[in-house]
Protein backbone atom coordinates (compact mmCIF):
# COMPACT_ATOMS: atom_id res chain seq x y z
CA UNK A 1 0.00 0.00 0.00
CA UNK A 2 2.76 2.50 1.28
CA UNK A 3 5.72 3.48 -0.88
CA UNK A 4 7.28 5.45 1.60
CA UNK A 5 7.82 2.86 4.45
CA UNK A 6 8.30 -0.13 2.02
CA UNK A 7 5.11 -1.94 3.19
CA UNK A 8 3.61 -2.77 -0.15
CA UNK A 9 4.48 -5.27 -3.03
CA UNK A 10 6.62 -8.16 -2.02
CA UNK A 11 8.76 -6.21 1.11
CA UNK A 12 6.86 -7.36 3.80
CA UNK A 13 10.21 -8.71 5.34
CA UNK A 14 11.33 -5.09 5.52
CA UNK A 15 8.19 -4.23 7.40
CA UNK A 16 9.14 -6.22 10.31
CA UNK A 17 12.35 -5.00 10.30
CA UNK A 18 11.43 -1.45 10.75
CA UNK A 19 8.52 -2.40 13.19
CA UNK A 20 11.09 -4.55 15.59
CA UNK A 21 13.66 -1.34 15.15
CA UNK A 22 11.42 1.20 16.03
CA UNK A 23 9.98 -0.81 19.16
CA UNK A 24 13.41 -1.29 20.10
CA UNK A 25 13.88 2.25 19.85
CA UNK A 26 10.85 2.88 21.68
CA UNK A 27 12.02 0.30 24.36
CA UNK A 28 14.97 2.52 25.13
CA UNK A 29 13.52 5.66 25.17
CA UNK A 30 10.68 4.69 27.79
CA UNK A 31 13.01 2.27 29.87
CA UNK A 32 10.91 -0.64 29.03
CA UNK A 33 12.68 -4.42 29.62
CA UNK A 34 13.49 -5.68 26.05
CA UNK A 35 15.91 -8.14 24.17
CA UNK A 36 18.62 -6.89 21.60
CA UNK A 37 18.59 -8.40 18.36
CA UNK A 38 20.61 -7.94 15.04
CA UNK A 39 18.44 -7.36 11.94
CA UNK A 40 19.51 -7.09 8.32
CA UNK A 41 20.16 -3.49 7.50
CA UNK A 42 16.85 -2.09 5.89
CA UNK A 43 16.27 -1.15 2.54
CA UNK A 44 18.54 1.91 2.46
CA UNK A 45 15.95 4.27 0.71
CA UNK A 46 13.93 3.39 3.83
CA UNK A 47 16.24 4.05 6.31
CA UNK A 48 16.86 7.50 5.15
CA UNK A 49 12.95 8.26 5.36
CA UNK A 50 13.00 6.80 8.49
CA UNK A 51 16.15 8.79 9.60
CA UNK A 52 14.44 12.01 8.15
CA UNK A 53 11.43 11.40 10.14
CA UNK A 54 13.24 10.82 13.28
CA UNK A 55 15.01 14.17 12.88
CA UNK A 56 11.64 16.18 12.07
CA UNK A 57 10.28 14.27 14.89
CA UNK A 58 12.97 15.48 17.46
CA UNK A 59 12.25 18.90 16.44
CA UNK A 60 8.30 18.53 16.72
CA UNK A 61 9.01 17.10 20.40
CA UNK A 62 11.70 20.46 21.13
CA UNK A 63 8.65 21.95 20.25
CA UNK A 64 6.15 20.80 21.99
CA UNK A 65 8.02 20.86 25.55
CA UNK A 66 8.63 24.53 24.55
CA UNK A 67 4.69 25.41 24.98
CA UNK A 68 4.25 22.54 27.52
CA UNK A 69 1.89 20.54 25.16
CA UNK A 70 0.93 17.21 26.23
CA UNK A 71 0.66 15.44 22.77
CA UNK A 72 -0.63 12.05 22.63
CA UNK A 73 -0.42 9.79 19.72
CA UNK A 74 -3.60 7.02 19.16
CA UNK A 75 -3.15 3.70 17.22
CA UNK A 76 -5.45 1.43 16.34
CA UNK A 77 -6.67 -1.12 13.68
CA UNK A 78 -9.12 0.63 11.75
CA UNK A 79 -12.73 0.53 13.55
CA UNK A 80 -11.25 0.25 16.95
CA UNK A 81 -12.98 3.27 17.95
CA UNK A 82 -10.48 6.48 18.50
CA UNK A 83 -12.57 8.48 17.16
CA UNK A 84 -15.78 7.30 19.33
CA UNK A 85 -13.41 7.66 22.28
CA UNK A 86 -11.89 11.57 21.13
CA UNK A 87 -16.03 12.20 20.71
CA UNK A 88 -16.21 11.88 24.54
CA UNK A 89 -13.28 12.83 25.52
CA UNK A 90 -14.09 16.07 23.95
CA UNK A 91 -17.64 16.35 25.60
CA UNK A 92 -16.16 15.47 28.78
CA UNK A 93 -13.08 17.15 29.37
CA UNK A 94 -14.01 20.60 28.93
CA UNK A 95 -13.82 21.43 32.64
CA UNK A 96 -9.94 19.91 33.06
CA UNK A 97 -8.01 20.89 29.81
CA UNK A 98 -8.54 21.96 26.46
CA UNK A 99 -7.63 19.94 23.65
CA UNK A 100 -7.71 19.93 19.56
CA UNK A 101 -6.92 16.70 17.45
CA UNK A 102 -5.01 15.81 14.51
CA UNK A 103 -6.81 13.26 12.42
CA UNK A 104 -5.56 10.99 9.65
CA UNK A 105 -7.30 8.98 7.17
CA UNK A 106 -6.63 7.92 3.50
CA UNK A 107 -9.72 9.64 2.31
CA UNK A 108 -12.36 11.95 3.43
CA UNK A 109 -12.26 14.35 6.30
CA UNK A 110 -15.21 12.23 7.75
CA UNK A 111 -13.81 11.72 11.08
CA UNK A 112 -12.63 15.41 11.85
CA UNK A 113 -16.16 16.68 11.04
CA UNK A 114 -17.47 14.36 13.65
CA UNK A 115 -14.93 15.61 16.21
CA UNK A 116 -15.47 19.49 15.35
CA UNK A 117 -19.30 18.39 16.20
CA UNK A 118 -18.33 17.41 19.16
CA UNK A 119 -16.74 20.82 20.22
CA UNK A 120 -13.58 20.71 19.02
CA UNK A 121 -10.50 21.80 16.86
CA UNK A 122 -10.09 19.05 14.59
CA UNK A 123 -7.58 18.92 11.58
CA UNK A 124 -7.90 16.08 9.25
CA UNK A 125 -4.45 14.77 7.23
CA UNK A 126 -5.77 13.04 4.39
CA UNK A 127 -2.77 10.62 3.09
CA UNK A 128 -4.01 9.00 0.18
CA UNK A 129 -2.05 5.81 -0.25
CA UNK A 130 0.19 6.43 2.88
CA UNK A 131 -0.79 4.21 5.59
CA UNK A 132 0.39 6.43 8.80
CA UNK A 133 0.83 9.84 9.65
CA UNK A 134 4.52 11.30 9.78
CA UNK A 135 6.27 14.01 11.33
CA UNK A 136 6.41 16.83 8.34
CA UNK A 137 2.71 15.89 7.86
CA UNK A 138 2.12 16.88 11.89
CA UNK A 139 4.59 19.64 11.17
CA UNK A 140 2.31 21.12 8.92
CA UNK A 141 -1.28 20.52 10.26
CA UNK A 142 0.03 22.75 13.66
CA UNK A 143 0.27 25.96 11.52
CA UNK A 144 -3.74 25.44 11.17
CA UNK A 145 -4.22 25.28 15.42
CA UNK A 146 -3.93 27.58 18.08
CA UNK A 147 -1.10 26.20 19.78
CA UNK A 148 -1.89 28.88 22.84
CA UNK A 149 -4.96 27.68 23.83
CA UNK A 150 -4.38 24.21 24.18
CA UNK A 151 -2.75 21.97 26.66
CA UNK A 152 -3.58 18.79 25.17
CA UNK A 153 -3.06 17.85 21.59
CA UNK A 154 -4.32 14.52 20.38
CA UNK A 155 -2.87 12.80 17.22
CA UNK A 156 -5.40 10.17 16.19
CA UNK A 157 -3.34 7.95 13.42
CA UNK A 158 -4.75 6.22 10.41
CA UNK A 159 -6.04 3.08 10.82
CA UNK A 160 -3.01 0.37 11.12
CA UNK A 161 -1.31 -1.36 13.82
CA UNK A 162 2.03 -2.12 11.78
CA UNK A 163 3.16 1.07 9.67
CA UNK A 164 2.50 4.07 12.38
CA UNK A 165 4.31 2.02 15.02
CA UNK A 166 7.48 2.65 12.94
CA UNK A 167 7.28 6.61 12.21
CA UNK A 168 7.90 9.26 15.52
CA UNK A 169 5.90 11.68 15.56
CA UNK A 170 7.30 13.33 18.06
CA UNK A 171 4.47 12.63 20.64
CA UNK A 172 5.11 12.37 24.63
CA UNK A 173 3.65 8.92 24.47
CA UNK A 174 1.83 6.65 22.27
CA UNK A 175 -1.77 4.95 22.94
CA UNK A 176 -2.93 1.77 21.82
CA UNK A 177 -6.52 0.77 21.36
CA UNK A 178 -7.91 -2.43 20.97
CA UNK A 179 -11.75 -3.22 20.73
CA UNK A 180 -13.37 -6.54 22.17
CA UNK A 181 -14.65 -7.37 18.89
CA UNK A 182 -11.37 -7.79 17.42
CA UNK A 183 -10.68 -10.97 20.04
CA UNK A 184 -7.78 -11.44 22.22
CA UNK A 185 -4.82 -12.26 20.39
CA UNK A 186 -4.27 -9.06 18.79
CA UNK A 187 -0.97 -7.87 21.67
CA UNK A 188 0.22 -11.81 20.47
CA UNK A 189 -0.10 -11.08 16.09
CA UNK A 190 0.94 -7.21 17.06
CA UNK A 191 3.48 -7.25 19.89
CA UNK A 192 5.47 -3.97 18.99
CA UNK A 193 3.14 -1.33 19.21
CA UNK A 194 1.60 -2.65 22.54
CA UNK A 195 5.25 -3.02 23.71
CA UNK A 196 6.34 1.12 22.22
CA UNK A 197 2.25 2.03 24.03
CA UNK A 198 2.47 3.65 27.62
CA UNK A 199 -0.90 3.01 27.56
CA UNK A 200 -3.49 0.41 26.14
CA UNK A 201 -7.25 1.24 25.76
CA UNK A 202 -9.79 -1.89 25.66
CA UNK A 203 -12.59 -0.79 23.83
CA UNK A 204 -15.74 -1.00 22.99
CA UNK A 205 -16.08 -2.70 26.64
CA UNK A 206 -20.01 -2.24 26.80
CA UNK A 207 -20.09 -4.80 23.88
CA UNK A 208 -17.67 -7.55 25.71
CA UNK A 209 -20.59 -9.87 26.85
CA UNK A 210 -22.28 -9.79 23.43
CA UNK A 211 -19.25 -10.67 21.90
CA UNK A 212 -17.95 -13.46 24.70
CA UNK A 213 -14.40 -11.11 24.89
CA UNK A 214 -12.35 -13.44 26.98
CA UNK A 215 -11.08 -11.27 28.90
CA UNK A 216 -8.26 -12.87 31.33
CA UNK A 217 -6.49 -14.79 28.61
CA UNK A 218 -6.67 -11.24 26.61
CA UNK A 219 -4.57 -9.41 29.29
CA UNK A 220 -2.69 -12.54 29.89
CA UNK A 221 -1.08 -12.18 26.12
CA UNK A 222 -1.27 -8.47 27.01
CA UNK A 223 1.26 -8.98 29.77
CA UNK A 224 3.17 -11.49 27.97
CA UNK A 225 4.22 -9.17 25.45
CA UNK A 226 4.01 -5.62 27.26
CA UNK A 227 4.29 -6.60 31.13
CA UNK A 228 4.96 -2.95 31.71
CA UNK A 229 1.56 -2.09 30.20
CA UNK A 230 -0.90 0.14 31.72
CA UNK A 231 -4.40 -0.87 30.68
CA UNK A 232 -7.55 1.23 30.87
CA UNK A 233 -11.08 -0.78 30.10
CA UNK A 234 -13.52 1.23 28.37
CA UNK A 235 -16.94 2.10 26.72
CA UNK A 236 -17.15 5.29 24.99
CA UNK A 237 -20.99 4.67 24.55
CA UNK A 238 -21.54 4.47 28.26
CA UNK A 239 -18.85 6.27 29.96
CA UNK A 240 -17.58 3.44 31.82
CA UNK A 241 -13.58 3.91 32.50
CA UNK A 242 -13.67 7.38 30.74
CA UNK A 243 -12.48 9.18 34.47
CA UNK A 244 -9.81 7.06 34.72
CA UNK A 245 -8.37 7.82 30.85
CA UNK A 246 -9.01 11.59 31.42
CA UNK A 247 -7.40 11.08 34.62
CA UNK A 248 -4.57 9.36 33.05
CA UNK A 249 -4.53 12.21 30.44
CA UNK A 250 -4.12 14.71 33.40
CA UNK A 251 -1.70 13.36 34.92
CA UNK A 252 0.60 12.70 32.35
CA UNK A 253 -0.15 16.40 31.61
CA UNK A 254 1.04 17.60 35.19
CA UNK A 255 3.99 15.65 34.72
CA UNK A 256 4.85 17.52 31.16
CA UNK A 257 4.31 20.84 32.55
CA UNK A 258 6.54 19.97 35.74
CA UNK A 259 9.27 19.37 33.26
CA UNK A 260 12.48 22.32 33.17
CA UNK A 261 13.39 23.08 29.77
CA UNK A 262 16.67 23.64 28.54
Amino acid sequence: MCETCGCGGNQQHQHHAHEDEAAHRRAHELGLPHEHHHHDVPNPAVAIILKENDRLAERNRGFFLARKLLVLNLISAPGAGKTALLEATFRAAQKKFCCAVITGDLQTDNDAQRLRAAGGPAIQITTGTACHLDAHMIQHALEQLDLDALDVLFIENVGNLVCPTLFDLGEDARVALWSVTEGDDKPLKYPQIFQSAALTVVTKSDLAAATEFPRAAALAYLRQVAPQAEVIELSAQNGAGLEAWLGWVEARLAAKRARKFH
